[in-house]
């Protein structure tokens, strides 16, 4: 998918001030306001599952983008899309610097040069050993 497919049609507005470091290469923003009145719709953890509940692949950059995948379907019951999300909370089991590059390829590849919030947060598990990576994220609706 592409960034323009997922252009936001809320009015929140994502900021990255002068005076803190460039974080769109890393995969997200350092702030974002929503306007007062404006509908949160919560997505609850997500994996790389096919539609079944497994687990799409053991490969950690499969299981990313499938994640994605199905955060947009979930988003999509509610008539929004990526562009809607304002905040991301990424959990990666055994993070290191090297599963850095497929999570901001992934954001990148969504959300272009204006992603969302986000804060990744290294875990020792997830709900079942093949889940490598998950992903909660809030998106807006006016």
């Amino acid at each position: 998918m592409t960034n323009t497919e997922h252009a936001p049609r809320t009015a929140h507005t994502i900021v990255n001030p002068d005076g803190l470091h460039d974080p769109t290469p890393f995969g997200y923003s350092h702030t974002a306001t929503v306007p007062a009145g404006t509908e949160l719709v919560l997505v609850s953890g997500q994996y790389g599952s096919r539609p079944d509940g497994s687990v799409v692949s053991a490969d950690f950059t499969e299981q990313v983008n499938q994640t994605f995948r199905n955060i947009g379907t979930a988003l999509a019951a509610h008539g929004l899309t990526l562009g809607d999300v304002v905040q991301l909370r990424t959990y990666v089991v055994n993070h290191d610097v090297s599963k850095l590059g497929p999570i901001a390829g992934a954001v990148q590849a969504n959300w272009g040069t204006t992603p969302p919030t986000q804060t990744l947060i290294g875990v020792a598990s997830l709900a079942t050993p093949d889940v490598l990576f998950e992903v909660e994220a809030v998106a807006t609706r006016r």
